[in-house]
């Protein structure tokens, strides 16, 4: 393991001197790829005041169970508007896994269906979108 992590130090310094081209970097350490969960969320009009301060609870409820390495939640950004943004969703979560075997365990937990269950009661729609990333 020592061994390993010289050589990976030693190639990332020679990358950064402009020695090594970062294709021989990946060949010695190739970059870790995650699973990313990505879900949007449109909350019904007619939820009270309460209900929506209500709404993260959820995804911080989700946020303790296992398998999960990290869970970022809010809403739309004030960005200017432009012809491909479509902030009109109430919420979204972005959330990653190790491995694509961790993102469906976690998917099938009895406690995630059961927090799914008790939530999905406060949406009329919801997207996921899941990406493999470097």
């Amino acid at each position: 393991m020592q061994r390993r992590n010289f050589i990976t130090g030693t190639a990332a310094a020679a990358l950064a001197s402009g020695i090594l081209s970062k294709t021989v970097i990946d060949e010695i350490a190739p970059a870790k790829q995650f699973y990313n969960h990505y879900l949007l969320f449109w909350l019904k009009k007619d939820l009270t005041a309460q209900e929506v301060a209500n709404f993260p609870q959820f995804f911080e409820e989700l946020g303790k169970l296992p398998y999960l390495k990290s869970i970022h939640y809010g809403g739309p950004a004030n960005s200017s508007p432009r012809k491909v943004l479509d902030n009109s969703f109430s919420y979204n979560v972005v959330m990653t896994f190790d491995s694509l075997e961790d993102l469906e365990t976690y998917g099938k937990l009895p406690k995630h269906l059961e927090i799914v269950k008790k939530y999905s009661v406060y949406w009329d729609k919801m997207q996921v979108h899941d990406s493999v990333l470097k």
